[in-house]
């Protein structure tokens, strides 16, 4: 029996894009983004641009901060370039300042504020 070897490069936009919707969309964004340019223009689609939540939702409704390192990528190289796509953002408490003075965002029509509250790491959802 012979084996192929298939890339992501190898497979139609379609089924990218099928397999990216099954993944956090930050994630998809911050990993394929700059990678090359069939991928950035996936990365980028309405699908992963639209709505963000720049925070870490688990599984017991808890939240976690996006790791600083990740949030500075995000702030100084992603966003410049996406942020006349974003529609809603989902921020943490912590964050919001560094993310909202970052760019301007002439699309976004909706917020979600979450307090992160440090010492048990839940969140209380304040405005959706």
């Amino acid at each position: 029996m012979e084996y192929s070897s298939i890339q992501l490069d190898d497979l139609p936009d379609e089924i990218l894009l099928i397999i990216f919707n099954k993944l956090n969309k930050l994630s998809v964004l911050y990993s394929l983004a700059g990678v090359n340019k069939r991928l950035n223009v996936i990365a980028h689609s309405p699908n992963f641009t639209g709505r963000l939540n720049l925070l870490r939702c688990l599984s017991d409704h808890s939240i976690r901060l996006l790791p600083k390192r990740r949030l500075e990528r995000f702030c100084s190289q992603m966003l410049p370039e996406i942020h006349p796509k974003i529609k809603w953002l989902n921020l943490e408490s912590i964050s919001i300042k560094r993310i909202l003075l970052s760019a301007t965002y002439p699309a976004l029509y909706g917020l979600g504020l979450y307090v992160y509250c440090n010492d048990i790491g839940e969140a209380m959802s304040l405005i959706t």
